[in-house]
């Protein structure tokens, strides 16, 4: 879902870096055998996660959320030399697809994969000292994995929140239990004193979350 105009939205992605092939095959390959393919990051959000992680060099990375890996891989485009991604996906059908992105991408030493309930595996991860973490899942949990992934944060480290705008819905008149969810997570953030935040526009929104 994107809330930008259709034109700027083709603008924007025209004016940043293009889409690496094995991305953008990975892209057509999950519309065409996956359902709900929007879900996935693509071209312009992709570069973003991309630019970000690039920018921190992380060693470790959280990920809520892995789809068809796209994300993911954008994630570990800018991971340290010994780094690795740590990603979650509910979806166990997904495991055999996304073996073979993580190869036709080259990261699949560092990359560890997790199927299962998100909540529960978080706790389980032994790592506690995460760089950068990518909140993407059931956004009626975001609140309850952002509360989690915060403890597993190192200070100074980042947050990022997908689809926090909600289609436009979380600053209309709408009242349904996502959108209320999806605004409660928006107000717990925006008061919580130990972090700095920044809402981008970006496809559904984009919260960025850095630790004190």
């Amino acid at each position: 879902m994107e809330i930008l105009p259709h034109d700027l939205q083709l603008y924007l992605e025209d004016h940043c870096d293009p889409e690496p092939p094995a991305l953008k095959k990975i892209n057509r390959e999950t519309y065409l055998k996956v359902l709900q393919p929007h879900m996935l990051s693509g071209h312009y959000q992709g570069r973003l996660l991309s630019m970000l992680s690039k920018m921190m060099q992380p060693k470790s990375i959280l990920e809520i959320g892995t789809f068809t890996g796209y994300s993911t891989i954008c994630l570990a485009e800018g991971l340290a030399a010994d780094g690795i991604i740590h990603t979650i996906e509910i979806n166990r059908e997904m495991e055999e697809m996304l073996s073979q992105h993580y190869k036709s991408t080259n990261v699949e030493k560092k990359v560890k994969q997790y199927f299962g309930p998100a909540a529960q595996i978080i706790v389980e991860i032994e790592e506690n000292n995460f760089d950068l973490a990518f909140i993407d899942a059931d956004k009626r949990n975001n609140l309850h994995y952002f509360q989690l992934v915060i403890e597993k944060i190192r200070s100074g480290g980042l947050i990022i929140i997908d689809n926090v705008l909600w289609k436009g819905k979380v600053y209309g008149a709408e009242n349904d239990t996502d959108t209320r969810l999806i605004r409660e997570l928006n107000d717990h953030i925006t008061q919580d004193t130990r972090v700095e935040k920044l809402v981008l526009p970006v496809r559904d929104g984009v919260m960025l979350i850095r630790k004190k």
